[in-house]
């Protein structure tokens, strides 16, 4: 074992409490306590995944009992390679016996080998603080992918073929040269009985994937978009179901997507290093009863041809001729004796990998609020809320006629469809539209598959007779990650910023983390950044969030330079970036760590880390980094880059060195850290010139040294004092940009002006989150004043800061064993005008509530603690001895350990279970 593993496994013994030795059968038991179970097992984040390409997965579970106080002091973990086996409790593949620990997270498989293809069932139980044990969690599973490149057995396919008659839909521009979506097809026959069967597909720039008629899966617009040159996703499929004996016809079509961005935009995608034609590899194995397998690949005896997809762009949109359907087309039974050899085309030049995140799909479909006619012919469809996805249209006509939707966010003054504002920096006359032609057989339902668009209204134009608000619906999509928080409170416009950041987040993460769904389209490193802590309260997006960082990875240059937008054609390194960008690279994996526990993206990454503050200090001058964009999208007064990009580099040295000490590096731990220290002190000698002020004394300016810790101590209330001193001058309203917003609301609570903050919060007029509200957002938007995008997630910190601070729910970054909430910080404070809040996350470990009321002079607080975790409750009261939990007083009650008084609170640390607390607060 390495230097590192050791170090590695050490630090996972301080965090969880790992015992050296792992023996034993569970034999020592008590009798089964029916009372604790293991619950939620996850694999590398997800439930039951397919198609893994680690050779050591991690498996995680939460401990579940309805008694207080329950921690785990021990797991046993089988792992079988049938579910036979499993049932019988024989872990062919692994068993670790009884491990004597608390750990639920993350915990590496150590098994036999593993092989591509392979099939593993596992399950878990867990003895509690009495030594009993539960009884075995339900069966949960994974299977690996293909771990060798050399196991690919098919060759990469393409078909090109001009349309014939492209005026036909009016085309324009570049759309004339391009080719139609390929299909390709291909015939086997099935003669044993199949035990299971998988498919692998990569197909760029998406794909679908169809079996004997029916679609294969409910994914949509996959693979998710990496820099093809460096790195393409394969996606996994358990198809056992959809096979049968005798002829089995497999099918895929394909489109455009981020591979072949044909259309010039300012991002230059089109100058992409890898950009071609659409080409995908397939290999299907299925494996039968009587021990034997075989492979399905592409190969030069599939059929090609093209279909109705006429012409399909990411940022343009998708025409479909219905005419040139083929019903039946993947089925055996076709005739597809007029179709041509497929084209053997060179692989991309990225190697492949895994696609281990959950996939996009249709999350949920709206139907829209309203219909206008602003002139004949032209109906504007609203859905009442922003969006990402596309719309599905129902129609029935004469064939051949061709209906147009458009997509905008935004209506002229005369109801009709704006788009100039989302569609600025797209060089083409054609943008975010669907072409449909009709192929005369009943009510026809359609809807695009190789692109999407970000929304709220649809222009429909050339529809045969009157539509209603039935014939268009629209289909939401994005990643397809779980909601993990809830929140809501009294407070009506509090409610709707909620709602605006949670449809801001969704909209913006569709396979990777984006700007807008609409103009961009583009992984902007700084909104991704800014949001994250949000994320990690209202949504369990660890394994999406993976991903992105290899992408990170791929983009980072030998000399340590990221650029702005990731994935990057090559656009983005000379502008657009800089540290608080691209520091996305260092929090992200660091706010997993925090959140999640997460200590491999820290090892996976960390080299890269030391690479770019190495890079960043070639750079600096004295400590100062003067380069990057600073405060983006500010109010009025902007704030240097110098004072933001430095701060971000103090930032990036202590993740370093923090992340040096976790995994073991204690050289790198003393290096960076005292690098940390040099960049603090040049901060301060730089920018603060006394009396409470750095300059330009901006609201970014005094918030975000005190956000970041930057402040010596002994100067901080008089920082604080200036900056309320600045609000107050500004009546109440915000003079920030991306950066300020998010450090701003936190600081002002953090130290004593959480009414500031407050008052900051409710204000309606221009500029403020309540204007947005006011002018009937939806989404969050990219400007104050409501110019440019109306769905960004850059100002979304304050869905985090509802949750830290109204809800109290917060992280501990005190100790180790606090990691991943395994201790954490319950802390609501009151203000006047909110009279309850109820919110709850489910946290990696178990969901955590927060729910209060005031009426009058009294707090009643539902707490929520999960087993094996521990919290600091400050119960805000003006009387300690009024205290009571379910009707007791608290002093009375086992197991809570008074920890002291401090600022209107009286502080307990508190073991797992549900409270109920009452208090006088005044």
């Amino acid at each position: 074992m390495t230097a590192r593993g050791i170090a590695i496994i050490g630090v996972l013994g301080m965090l969880f409490g790992i015992s050296g030795c792992q023996a034993g059968q569970g034999t020592e038991q008590s009798g089964t306590n029916k009372q604790v179970q293991a619950v939620g097992l996850l694999c590398e984040y997800m439930p039951n995944p397919l198609g893994l390409d680690t050779l050591s997965p991690r498996l995680s579970w939460r401990m579940e009992s309805a008694r207080r106080g329950q921690n785990q002091t021990a797991y046993q973990i089988i792992a079988a390679s049938s579910p036979e086996n499993l049932k019988n409790n024989e872990g062919d593949l692994w068993d670790t016996g009884k491990v004597d620990s608390a750990q639920t997270l993350h915990i590496a498989y150590q098994g036999k080998p593993l092989a591509s293809y392979q099939h593993c069932y596992w399950k878990v139980r867990l003895w509690d603080k009495d030594g009993r044990q539960s009884a075995w969690s339900e069966p949960a599973s994974w299977t690996m992918g293909i771990l060798s490149q050399d196991e690919w057995k098919g060759q990469w396919l393409g078909y090109t073929k001009a349309y014939s008659t492209p005026d036909e839909l009016s085309l324009k521009g570049k759309w004339k040269q391009q080719s139609p979506s390929p299909m390709f097809r291909k015939t086997f026959a099935i003669s044993k009985s199949i035990k299971n069967a998988t498919l692998h597909v990569c197909g760029l720039g998406f794909h679908e994937v169809y079996l004997n008629g029916s679609k294969v899966g409910d994914h949509v617009l996959d693979p998710a978009f990496t820099r093809y040159d460096r790195a393409c996703l394969y996606v996994t499929h358990d198809v056992t179901r959809m096979l049968q004996k005798g002829g089995n016809a497999v099918g895929v079509m394909l489109g455009n997507g981020w591979y072949n961005v044909f259309t010039s935009a300012a991002w230059k995608f089109n100058e992409a290093p890898w950009r071609d034609q659409p080409r995908m590899l397939l290999q299907l194995r299925i494996e039968y009863t009587d021990g034997t397998s075989e492979l399905v690949t592409s190969d030069t005896s599939w059929k090609a041809t093209t279909g109705p997809v006429v012409l399909d762009g990411i940022r343009q949109g998708e025409s479909y001729d219905a005419r040139r359907e083929m019903p039946g087309w993947c089925t055996a039974d076709f005739d597809d004796s007029g179709w041509d050899k497929p084209q053997i085309v060179p692989a991309p030049k990225g190697i492949l990998r895994a696609q281990m995140m959950p996939p996009v799909k249709v999350i949920q479909t709206i139907r829209p609020v309203r219909m206008n006619s602003p002139k004949p012919g032209v109906y504007i469809f609203d859905l009442g809320q922003n969006i990402s996805g596309w719309a599905q249209l129902k129609v029935s006509g004469p064939a051949g006629t061709k209906v147009q939707m458009r997509y905008g966010e935004r209506l002229h003054e005369d109801g009709t469809l704006d788009q100039r504002e989302i569609k600025e920096h797209v060089y083409e006359e054609v943008f975010h539209t669907d072409t449909y032609v009709l192929k005369g057989k009943g009510v026809e339902t359609w809807e695009p598959r190789f692109t999407y668009y970000g929304y709220q209204y649809v222009e429909l134009t050339g529809f045969p007779g009157i539509p209603t608000l039935d014939t268009i619906s629209g289909r939401v999509v994005h990643t397809a990650f779980e909601q993990a928080g809830q929140f809501k409170c009294s407070n009506d416009l509090i409610n709707k910023i909620h709602h605006c950041t949670l449809w801001a987040y969704r909209g913006n993460y569709v396979g990777i983390p984006t700007d807008c769904p609409h103009r961009e389209k583009n992984g902007w490193t700084g909104d991704a950044q800014i949001a994250v802590d949000q994320a990690m309260f209202n949504w369990f997006n660890g394994a999406a969030y993976t991903k992105w960082m290899m992408d990170c990875k791929d983009e980072q240059k030998d000399t340590g330079e990221l650029p702005g937008i990731i994935p990057t054609g090559g656009w983005g390194y000379a502008w657009g970036n800089g540290p608080a960008w691209d520091s996305a690279y260092l929090l992200i994996p660091w706010t997993m760590y925090q959140y999640y526990g997460d200590v491999r993206i820290l090892e996976t990454h960390f080299d890269r880390f030391k690479r770019y503050v190495d890079y960043l200090t070639r750079r600096a001058e004295s400590h100062i980094v003067k380069f990057g964009l600073g405060d983006w999208a500010p109010v009025k007064t902007t704030t240097p880059e110098a004072l933001t990009s430095t701060a971000y580099y103090y930032v990036d040295a202590l993740i370093t060195a923090k992340a040096a000490q976790i995994l073991g590096q204690t050289a790198d731990a003393e290096k960076y850290n005292t690098l940390a220290g040099q960049i603090k002190d040049a901060f301060n000698k730089t920018f603060y010139k006394g009396n409470g002020i750095y300059e330009p004394a901006s609201q970014t300016a005094l918030c975000f040294p005190l956000f970041y810790d930057l402040v010596p101590q002994s100067e901080r209330p008089m920082v604080v004092k200036n900056l309320v001193k600045n609000i107050e001058s500004q009546a109440f309203h915000i003079d920030t940009g991306i950066l300020g917003a998010k450090a701003i609301y936190n600081v002002l609570s953090d130290n004593g002006q959480h009414q500031t903050a407050w008052q900051m919060l409710m204000q309606t007029t221009r500029p403020s989150y309540g204007y947005w509200i006011e002018q009937g957002a939806t989404t969050l938007w990219e400007q104050w004043d409501g110019t440019c995008s109306r769905n960004h997630i850059m100002f979304g910190d304050i869905g985090a800061w509802f949750y830290k601070n109204l809800a109290g729910i917060n992280i501990d970054a005190g100790s180790a064993e606090s990691v991943a909430f395994g201790h954490f910080i319950l802390r609501p404070r009151l203000i006047d005008g909110l009279s309850y809040v109820d919110a709850s996350v489910q946290s990696i470990r178990g969901k955590i509530g927060s729910s209060w009321t005031v009426d009058g002079s009294r707090m009643q607080w539902t707490v929520e603690i999960p087993a094996n975790t521990t919290a600091t409750v400050h119960i805000p009261t003006a009387d300690a001895a009024s205290i009571t939990e379910s009707g007791q007083p608290v002093a009375q009650v086992a197991g809570l350990t008074f920890v002291g008084q401090e600022d209107g609170y009286a502080v307990y640390k508190v073991p797992s279970g549900q409270y109920q607390f009452a208090s006088r607060i005044r």
